[in-house]
């Protein structure tokens, strides 16, 4: 199998599918079946458990970006989003003011939302007091799921829920630390995205993958 590098997923895709090695379609979830990028990021990196800073302040701002759209038109725009954002970079993006803001509502390569991109930037500053009170974003985000990821048996996808009781206590706290874009749904999602829970499906690979060892 691939290994993945953190700050490389999302661009290498076509090496990715040349080097990988061959998995039936029926032992993945359905739901990344529709392009190479999306095999990828499924394979290597959804539900994959997280602890790096930066890529935990980029997922959090792409799945706020992704409120209300796909998530293949967050996926297809990533690389644009790294450069247009400083690699997501917080301590840069919490420095933004309205000349980069305009130029961001300008730039084509990513959404371009006010609100969305205004979200960036407050969360970012948020991201920082929070690693300023609890050492490390990381630290504060998985207790949520008291540090370890939650191993779930999803068989389909209709079992898969689309918020919890943990994103919803999650979602609450982030509001009221002054994040944006961080409803339970879009909690939930990055939970899942950053592997706090494990939905892949059970006939999926990557569900017995991501099993703790015993």
């Amino acid at each position: 199998m691939a290994t993945w590098d953190a700050v490389e997923t999302g661009r290498s895709a076509r090496r990715y599918h040349m080097t990988v090695n061959t998995v039936d379609s029926n032992t993945r979830c359905p739901w990344c079946l529709g392009s190479e990028a999306y095999i990828a990021y499924h394979d290597l990196e959804w539900g994959t458990p997280l602890h790096d800073e930066r890529m935990l302040f980029e997922l959090l701002i792409l799945e706020g970006a992704q409120a209300g759209l796909a998530w293949s038109t967050i996926l297809n725009k990533r690389d644009n989003y790294r450069k247009a954002f400083d690699d997501f970079d917080a301590r840069k993006v919490a420095r933004y003011g309205s000349a980069k803001v305009a130029r961001l509502l300008a730039d084509a390569g990513i959404v371009r939302n006010r609100l969305k991109i205004a979200a960036a930037v407050q969360n970012a500053k948020a991201f920082l007091a929070v690693q300023e009170e609890f050492g490390s974003f990381d630290s504060y985000i998985w207790r949520f799921v008291d540090g370890n990821p939650k191993q779930h048996r999803r068989r389909s996808m209709k079992q898969v829920p689309a918020r919890t009781p943990e994103s919803d206590a999650m979602s609450k706290d982030l509001q009221a630390r002054g994040f944006k874009f961080v409803g339970s749904t879009i909690c939930y999602a990055y939970m899942q995205a950053t592997g706090m829970v494990n939905d892949h499906l059970v006939a999926c690979f990557r569900h017995t993958q991501l099993q703790p060892q015993r």
